[in-house]
């Protein structure tokens, strides 16, 4: 028997997570200079960091060689403010992945399932698979959750649900008060996660307070992240706020520094940019204006979204953006996610969305 045979099934049957081309790998590829390569697959921000941010982070890079504080005192401290909770029911992941990854190892194992949407994000089976548990994908309504259904999913077994608003990859949004009528309905010994990583760039006709069912619904663990609008996806920090219990679960699975000190120190600084969090997403909107407005002078079909990126029908994907990565543009292809005719394509400054069109033109002609 060869050792890998040796491993555990469901660790072998796991499709890895396929992240965005990198620059500088496309530039190696087609020989492009990386300076001319507009990248625009991975939804990250394009105004960069906040200024405080980067200050924080390179005053923070002269302690590196202590390690963080595995508590991320000062962070849970500023959240706690922000959001209205204690910093009890606070816990910090290497990024918002790592948040949903801790709840599948608090509350999945083999002989347990996890709920989730067709087309939803990659994470949720990738995580419920890795400790064994059995996931039930409930089919998409409009390329987005259908509640109702997923509400029916529910089995015995079920110990989590997973609820992306946005969505990614397909930007839908739910309206708040139809999630808090799925929490209504939701079993009490069934944890509903609900991974908001783009709720910064939701309209304000759109938003609603997650936050404030938590003492109503001490099942619900709401996953956010500082990768997004904030810009630091790089530093890798998130997110989660639930109950004291819950929380106190998440951190017994926790690895003990799984947040840097120069993460720590930048998410700090980023919360109290209040105008580069807005100047965020109001370039945000400008940008899936231009965009989809381009959408429409062609001809595309194209999902309406919530998020810092659209998702848009080309047919042919693959080589439409074969076509896209020869003009040194990258978007992000979906076949992985069950859509093989679709592209998605981060907003990005105006410049940058302008270059897109223009190479989408030159790929579909």
């Amino acid at each position: 028997m060869k050792l890998v045979d040796a491993s555990l099934e469901y660790v072998r049957s796991i499709s890895p997570y396929q992240p965005g081309k990198p620059i500088g790998e496309l530039a190696r590829e087609m020989g492009l200079i990386e300076a001319s390569i507009v990248k625009l697959a991975s939804n990250e921000n394009p105004l960069g960091m906040s200024p405080r941010a980067r200050e924080a982070a390179v005053n923070a890079v002269a302690s590196v060689e202590r390690y963080p504080d595995g508590n991320g005192f000062l962070l849970k401290s500023a959240l706690s403010a922000h959001l209205g909770v204690a910093p009890e029911q606070i816990v910090l992941g290497n990024g918002s992945n790592d948040v949903l990854e801790l709840a599948a190892r608090a509350f999945l194992s083999a002989g347990r399932s996890a709920v989730y949407a067709q087309y939803a994000f990659a994470v949720y089976p990738l995580a419920t698979h890795a400790v064994g548990a059995r996931g039930i994908e409930v089919p998409a309504r409009d390329h987005g959750h259908d509640l109702d259904a997923m509400l029916a999913a529910v089995s015995a077994d079920t110990r989590v649900v997973f609820i992306a608003n946005p969505n990614n990859p397909t930007g839908t949004f739910i309206p708040g008060a139809r999630i808090e009528a799925f929490l209504e309905r939701a079993a009490p010994d069934v944890l509903v996660v609900l991974d908001e990583a783009y709720t910064e760039y939701l309209l304000p006709e759109q938003a609603y307070d997650s936050i404030a069912w938590l003492d109503r619904f001490p099942n619900l663990l709401v996953s956010r992240t500082f990768s997004k609008a904030y810009g630091l996806a790089g530093l890798r920090i998130g997110y989660g706020v639930g109950s004291r219990e819950v929380v106190d679960l998440l951190n017994r699975v926790r690895q003990p520094f799984n947040v840097t000190s120069v993460g720590l120190a930048a998410a700090c600084a980023a919360l109290e940019d209040r105008e580069f969090l807005e100047r965020s997403a109001h370039i945000n909107r400008r940008g899936m204006e231009q965009i989809t407005d381009a959408f429409n002078e062609l001809g595309l079909e194209w999902i309406p979204s919530a998020g810092n990126f659209v998702t848009f029908r080309v047919g042919d994907a693959a080589a439409v953006n074969q076509a896209l990565l020869r003009q040194g543009v990258i978007v992000r292809p979906i076949a992985g996610y069950g859509l093989p005719e679709w592209l998605r394509v981060s907003i990005g400054l105006p410049e940058d969305n302008a270059r897109f069109i223009a190479a989408l033109k030159t790929a579909l002609a």
